[in-house]
């Protein structure tokens, strides 16, 4: 299977300047191994502070639903 960086990209919400922007399973394995999230996960207003925590995760859901997660435009 080909990376499609280029397509992934552009629907990419990190704000992070880093090699694995767009390489979507590089970022997953990249996080995971931190106990983090990667910044797909958060709406945008929290992703900027980089807190990538899944506690940080897991209250954003509990004050704001899962609504952003389905949301391409944040």
């Amino acid at each position: 299977m080909d990376c499609k960086k280029e397509s992934n990209s552009v629907g990419c919400r990190c704000t992070y300047p880093c090699t694995r922007h767009g390489v979507c399973c590089d970022c997953l394995m990249y996080h995971r191994k931190k106990g983090q999230l990667p910044a797909c996960y958060f709406p945008k207003d929290v992703e900027t502070g980089y807190n990538r925590s899944i506690a940080n995760f897991t209250r954003v859901i509990s004050e704001r639903g899962t609504g952003f997660l389905m949301d391409d435009s944040e």
